[in-house]
């Protein structure tokens, strides 16, 4: 298994994605450059938080536009895994590879803190290792989290299983306390159709090794490595 991890201009996780895949899950892991179109024969694209052209315009609106991109979205429409993180769910989100939009919080304000978050379903390659209902402690870092999408959108996601996680409280309750930017329904993650693809604004990246404050962000990547061995 072979895992790449995209570099932005702006991106500032993509050393943390790259630490985890090395270091604690000791699998083989490139730097994808932006101005590049070869993904390097990678099993698995990770797409890691940060501020990608410095969020201009809009966040993602610019890094949609890169060559890598255009790779990444021939590599997800023939299978392939894409997990963005934070910037990087912003950042496939503006690129198609999924429904809705990420707006300002609601508060209008940068939100840094530890979160609850419930697995909603456990039929993705991300989160099989998990148990339907599972509460993770996972940090989130975002201005702009705030997930939406149509009625239409949003009653397809639901009948289809593809949402992959909800803010909670510890206890696994989905309130609008528990709701730390707004999100539609407590979204904290979604997955395709292809349920190949998973962004989410949470930082499982942040939270693979104890001494963070939390390794429940490892479950996700220890989830994804245990699917592609078993492939």
């Amino acid at each position: 298994m072979k895992f790449g991890v995209l570099v932005f201009p702006g991106s500032n996780c993509d050393h943390d994605t790259y630490n985890v895949i090395a270091e604690i899950a000791h699998q083989p892991v490139t730097f994808l450059w932006h101005d590049s179109e070869d993904l390097q024969g990678v099993d698995a694209v990770l797409v890691p938080g940060g501020f990608a052209y410095g969020d201009y315009l809009r966040t993602g609106a610019i890094a949609r536009f890169s060559p890598v991109m255009q790779a990444v979205r021939k590599f997800a429409a023939s299978g392939g895994y894409v997990l963005g993180i934070c910037n990087g769910f912003q950042i496939i989100t503006e690129a198609g590879l999924l429904p809705g939009a990420l707006m300002r919080n609601a508060g209008l304000k940068y939100i840094c803190k530890q979160v609850y978050l419930r697995t909603e379903t456990t039929n993705s390659i991300f989160t099989q290792g998990l148990t339907k209902g599972e509460v993770l402690k996972i940090p989130i870092g975002h201005m702009e989290g705030n997930y939406f999408c149509s009625e239409e959108e949003f009653a397809r996601l639901q009948s289809e299983d593809r949402v992959a996680f909800r803010y909670c409280t510890p206890k696994g309750e989905i309130t609008p306390e528990a709701n730390p930017n707004g999100s539609l329904s407590n979204i904290a993650g979604v997955i395709n159709e292809g349920r190949n693809v998973l962004g989410m604004m949470p930082h499982p990246d942040r939270s693979s090794e104890g001494l963070l404050g939390s390794a429940d962000g490892w479950k996700i990547f220890a989830s994804m490595i245990e699917a592609m061995a078993a492939h």
